[in-house]
């Protein structure tokens, strides 16, 4: 096996420490930080994604693979960083207001950093007028809207209307959570909904046109 296959499947089977080294190694044969991240990292994660979406792996699973993911990032975001690589699109992603629940949500971004999007986590409790100002600050293409509370969904509506209501179209918008359905996505406006963190991916790349 090369490197780079070595290392989607350090990545992939939670092994950081592997992880880390093999990227180095891969520096080390002249391998583009880029390439490295194209061709094993995001390869690592896609498949990691597919794996959780069949129930073939479970949340503890996702959560050292991504673990994995971000020790092999450390060394080379410094590197992509000094070459002005940047990732092509941004994504903004947050808990609506009221609500404190963050594991699907941080799972999400882990899997959209792993899908080479830029991520700009607004944590928990996010209030409509917060994510209008992130998205217009960082010029993101996506957002995503996370509540596991049926409390809070009111909130994820108020939200969708002031990000509408400041930038219009421009972005699009995700939503998801427990309480969080198809149909609740198509009568609030939503431009995509899904059900968990492997499926989030695959809507956020067809919803900015990465697909």
């Amino acid at each position: 096996m090369t490197t780079l296959e070595l290392l989607s499947e350090a990545v992939a089977s939670g092994k950081s420490k592997d992880a880390k080294a093999l990227v180095q190694r891969a520096l080390d044969e002249g391998t583009a930080p880029v390439e490295i991240v194209d061709r094993a990292l995001v390869p690592a994660m896609a498949s990691v994604g597919e794996q959780f979406k069949n129930n073939l792996i479970f949340v503890p699973e996702m959560l050292i693979a991504a673990r994995a993911m971000k020790e092999a990032m450390s060394l080379l975001e410094p590197k992509l960083l000094a070459a002005g690589i940047t990732p092509k699109y941004t994504a903004v992603i947050g808990t609506v207001q009221g609500d404190l629940h963050d594991i699907g949500k941080n799972l999400v971004a882990i899997m959209w950093k792993g899908a080479n999007f830029r991520v700009i986590d607004l944590g928990t409790n996010v209030s409509p007028a917060k994510f209008v100002a992130a998205v217009v600050e960082h010029k993101a293409q996506l957002v995503g809207l996370s509540a596991l509370l049926t409390t809070t969904m009111p909130a994820i509506v108020e939200t969708v209307k002031a990000i509408r209501g400041g930038v219009g179209q421009a972005v699009k918008i995700m939503v998801g959570g427990a309480p969080v359905t198809q149909q609740f996505a198509d009568e609030i406006g939503a431009d995509g909904y899904a059900p968990d963190a492997g499926s989030a991916v695959d809507r956020a790349q067809a919803l900015v046109g990465a697909a």
